[in-house]
């Protein structure tokens, strides 16, 4: 992981204290979920329409929003298997929603749009190893750069500005794939000869 041990358990102290305040209101993780999908969408147009510094804000609520479906289900012990499920997909489709905006920013740009379909397969074989893994009864909470950091690099390059984006694109796509091989080869060692469940 490239975000220290520290500032996620910091991190996630203060977003369960914002999570008390949300419970308060009636708010439920599955709500906030759900929700957490239309910044990552407003992101992605704001992406295709060049607005770097509206996409790199919308992002960041996005992030927030993501972090505090979680706090609220730990906090209100909510936490259920269809909301686990719930929040993935999501997660998925935001993934797609932003990829999908910087697809239409580097349209006529070949090397910029290569980096964005690497970056979006990287970051979907990320989720996918982990979700196929746990299907198979292993434990898959490991790699270079998960979510977070994908969304820290992606946030930091946008409001840096167009140019360095690319640079973050591309940061991304080759250890998002990288984490993905990573994510196969200790589940190789922890799977060992074992028979995969039907």
């Amino acid at each position: 992981m490239l975000i220290p041990a520290g500032v996620r358990s910091g991190v996630r102290r203060v977003m369960e204290r914002i999570a008390g305040g949300a419970v308060a209101l009636g708010l439920t993780p599955n709500i906030v979920t759900v929700l957490g999908l239309v910044p990552a969408v407003m992101c992605g147009f704001a992406f295709a329409a060049g607005r770097m510094r509206l996409a790199g804000g919308l992002l960041l609520v996005s992030g927030v929003m993501d972090m505090l479906d979680g706090a609220i289900a730990r906090v209100a012990e909510g936490e259920t298997r269809f909301g686990a499920l719930l929040d993935s997909t999501i997660d998925r489709y935001a993934e797609i929603a932003v990829y999908m905006g910087l697809v239409i920013l580097y349209r006529d740009s070949v090397w910029p749009l290569t980096g964005v379909m690497l970056a979006l397969c990287g970051s979907l074989m990320v989720s996918y190893v982990k979700a196929r893994a746990e299907g198979l009864g292993l434990t898959c909470n490991l790699g270079m750069l998960q979510r977070p950091e994908r969304l820290v690099i992606l946030m930091v390059g946008a409001f840096i500005g167009a140019g360095y984006l690319v640079w973050a694109v591309y940061i991304i796509a080759v250890l998002a794939n990288v984490t993905a091989f990573e994510r196969l080869a200790k589940m190789r060692k922890q799977a060992g000869r074992q028979r995969p469940q039907e």
